[in-house]
């Protein structure tokens, strides 16, 4: 059944002149009958040309309908004109009003129903009805009948054309939100991708400066040493000085519009140590966090405690405004020997399925977005979604092999 209306959709026009034939062989049919030698004594010639012409009106309506409605006009005149009574193939004035009403052009629209409204009573004028109902009111009667069905054609087709538009502007109106929700996520992930090079450069740059400090110190404290001591002091300086400027320099564009810079932007980022004083705040503010860590506590490479951190922000973040009253959230970092394990869940509501898709965000549309680019830029693994019995869950592995 399915591939039957593939088909129909595909060709259309094939469907139309299988319905031009059946039209032309009832109308055929029709004029050869004897009893309709009386009804079309005369006017056989004229009949088949009618016929003929509506079946085109039939078998072209969807490619040019405009032309065949005023074909269809015209073989109307023509038949009132030639004195051929209606036939079998008039049921083409029907089709081709339908099909005009049914097309966005409007003015053929008009001119179809006009037609619709004065055929009837025209058909009636010209050849009254014979036999036992020759009243006014029967003639009146089927004059309204015929009227109403051909209206009935143009309605049928107006209300095709009304849904088709309204389809089309609800298509057209997704696929302009798809493309404003595809900028928006693309902005949302370059725009976390420069905080977090800021961040990082941040670290590095600090890291950086503390080596030129100890370079140049230990370059004026080592006078007594060898001068090839000294040489290779002042290598590791200059290259210091060398990678810092230079890393100044690619990513200063990240910075504040005017490009300047401040001793506040070379501050540590907060790391690991400092989530007890974040999860201290978050409890002032009326939530109830669980915060454990297990294993041995160690110095961690500088963007690995940096992800921790935001991880856990912004995990906790997520759980003030999704969870609902009384959520319990639960924070673990597990200490591993080649990873750390970063665990952040609430027992609450849990967010929306926007928030764990693979391109999903918070309110902003930002935050597991810029969850994941932390988590990928340090080689680990994020698993965010739905808690089983409710809630929501964050999971990041951290590997610590690689980091110095």
């Amino acid at each position: 059944m399915n591939r039957l209306y593939d088909f129909i959709r595909r060709h259309p026009t094939w469907v139309d002149g299988c319905w031009a034939l059946v039209l032309l062989f009832l109308s055929v049919v029709l004029l050869s009958l004897p009893e309709s030698e009386t009804e079309y004594r005369g006017a056989e010639a004229p009949a088949v040309v009618a016929v003929l012409a509506l079946c085109v009106v039939v078998l072209l309506r969807r490619r040019t309908p405009e032309p065949m409605l005023v074909l269809a006009g015209l073989t109307g005149v023509f038949q009132l004109i030639a004195d051929v009574p209606p036939m079998p193939a008039n049921f083409a004035f029907l089709v081709i009003i339908f099909t005009v009403a049914s097309r966005p052009p409007r003015r053929p629209s008009r001119l179809a129903l006009a037609g619709a409204l004065v055929a009837p009573t025209l058909a009636q004028l010209r050849w009254p009805q014979q036999g036992e109902d020759e009243s006014t009111a029967g003639a009146v009667v089927s004059a309204v009948f015929l009227t109403a069905a051909f209206c009935l054609a143009w309605v049928l087709g107006d209300s095709l054309r009304t849904r088709r538009a309204y389809y089309a502007e609800l298509e057209e109106r997704a696929h302009r939100l798809g493309q404003e929700k595809e900028t928006q996520a693309r902005m949302a992930v370059a725009a976390e991708r420069a905080r977090i090079a800021r961040e990082l450069h941040d670290v590095v740059a600090h890291n950086v400066s503390v080596m030129v400090v100890q370079a140049d110190g230990a370059a004026y404290m080592l006078d007594s040493a060898p001068e090839q001591t000294r040489d290779a002091l002042e290598t590791i300086s200059g290259t210091g000085r060398q990678a810092l400027t230079e890393m100044r320099r690619l990513l200063g564009v990240l910075r504040s519009e005017d490009g300047g810079t401040t001793a506040q932007d070379y501050v540590p980022q907060p790391g690991v140590e400092q989530l007890a004083d974040l999860v201290d705040q978050v409890r002032d503010a009326g939530l109830s966090v669980d915060f454990r860590i297990d294993g041995a506590p160690r110095p961690l490479p500088s963007g690995v405690e940096l992800t921790a951190y935001r991880i856990v922000q912004e995990a906790l973040t997520n759980t003030r405004k999704h969870g609902g009253p009384g959520v319990v959230a639960t924070v673990r970092l597990e200490y591993g020997g080649k990873a750390l394990t970063v665990l952040a869940e609430d027992d609450g509501r849990g967010a929306q399925r926007e928030l764990y898709e693979e391109r999903g965000a918070d309110g902003l549309g930002q935050g597991l977005i810029g969850m994941r680019e932390r988590v990928g830029m340090v080689g680990g693994v994020l698993v965010a979604g739905p808690r089983p019995g409710g809630g929501f869950r964050i999971s990041a592995t951290l590997p610590l092999s690689g980091h110095g």
